[in-house]
C-alpha cells in the first residue's frame, strides 16, 4: 500500500509544486505525479518539472499521471523516462495516457494525430511496445506500426530499475489492455467511483489471466478526490471516515495506492500524512 498525490504545475505559482514535492519526500510519501497537458499554456511543462523534482527529493517516487502520448513520441519517451529513472536511482515510473478525447482538439491544435478513441488504443499498444524495446533491447530497435514506426532505432540507456508502465483506463476496451500489457492501472475518483471499481478489475483481471499474466501483478492506483469535512459520500468526512473508506477499498483488494486528486495547498498534504495514512495503515494491518 502506497499513498501519493497529483499536483497540478500552474505556470502563476512556479515554485509551489517543486516545493510541495520536497515536503512530500519530507512527511513520509511514497509517489509524488504531476497531470501532463501540453496544450494549456496555464501549465508548466511536466518534464521539466519532473527533472527538478527528481533533483530536489532523496527517496521518493516520480511520475508522471499521465504523459500525454500524442503530444510526445514513445521514443523520447522511453529517452526520457530512462534518463529520470537513472538520475533517481530508480525512483521514476511512466505514467501513460492515450490522451483524452474531449482535448482532442487542443491536442491536433499543438501539432498531435487526430485520431478515434480505437485509434488512440492501438497507438498506446504501439507506444508501450516501443518504450520497453528501447529499455531492453540489445539490438537496434525495428518497429512498423499503423501508428508508429523505428527504422533500427539504437536502444537505451537503460534505466536503474525496471519502470512500470501504468495506464489510464475506463472503458472496458482499454482495461483489456490494462490487464494484457500494464503494469499499473490508475482511475480517478470523480469519474469512476469506489462502486464502480470492482467491475473495472474483474475486466482487468480476467484479461490478465487470458494473456497468460498474474493479476496480482498489476499495480491499481486510484486518483481519490475528496475534502475534511461531515458530509455524507466518499471522502467527504473527517479523517477517520477517510481512513475507514480507504481501508476497505485496500481489504477489498480494489487498490493499493492511492493519490490525493488536485491538491490545493500543502496544509492538506500535512493533515492527509499525519491523520489519514497512518490511520489506513493500522486498519489495513489489523484488517
Amino acid at each position: 500500500m502506497r499513498f501519493g498525490a497529483l499536483l497540478e504545475p500552474t505556470a502563476d505559482r512556479p515554485q509551489d509544486v517543486v516545493g510541495w514535492a520536497e515536503l512530500m519526500d519530507q512527511l513520509g510519501y511514497d509517489v509524488v505525479t504531476l497531470s501532463d497537458h501540453p496544450y494549456w499554456p496555464e501549465r508548466l511543462d511536466t518534464v521539466a518539472l519532473l527533472s527538478a523534482m527528481v533533483a530536489r527529493t532523496r527517496r521518493i517516487t516520480v511520475m508522471p499521471n499521465l504523459f500525454n502520448l500524442p503530444l510526445r513520441p514513445p521514443a523520447m519517451i522511453a529517452r526520457t523516462a530512462a534518463t529520470l529513472d537513472i538520475l533517481s536511482g530508480g525512483r521514476f515510473e511512466l505514467g501513460l495516457g492515450t490522451g483524452a478525447q474531449q482535448m482532442w482538439e487542443s491536442i491536433v491544435a499543438e501539432g498531435g494525430p487526430p485520431r478515434t478513441a480505437g485509434q488512440s488504443i492501438e497507438a498506446l499498444e504501439e507506444a508501450t511496445h516501443i518504450i520497453r524495446a528501447l529499455w531492453t533491447s540489445k539490438g537496434d530497435v525495428e518497429f512498423q506500426g499503423t501508428h508508429y514506426r523505428l527504422g533500427g532505432a539504437r536502444p537505451g540507456p537503460v534505466p536503474v530499475h525496471q519502470i512500470g508502465i501504468w495506464f489510464g483506463a475506463y472503458q472496458p476496451r482499454m482495461l483489456r489492455v490494462v490487464g494484457a500489457i500494464g503494469d499499473g492501472w490508475i482511475p480517478s475518483s470523480p469519474f469512476l467511483p469506489p462502486e464502480a471499481l470492482p467491475d473495472a478489475n474483474k475486466i482487468i483481471d480476467e484479461a490478465a489471466e487470458a494473456a497468460g499474466r498474474s493479476p496480482q501483478s498489476i499495480r491499481r492506483g486510484y486518483n481519490i478526490e475528496g475534502e475534511f469535512g461531515v458530509g455524507p459520500g466518499f471522502l467527504q468526512g473527517v479523517p477517520a471516515v477517510w481512513a475507514q473508506q480507504l481501508a476497505e477499498l485496500v481489504l477489498a483488494g480494489q487498490t493499493d495506492t492511492f493519490f490525493l486528486y488536485r491538491v490545493q495547498s500543502p496544509d492538506f498534504l500535512r493533515r492527509f500524512a499525519a491523520e489519514v495514512a497512518p490511520a489506513v495503515r493500522e486498519l489495513v494491518s489489523s484488517g
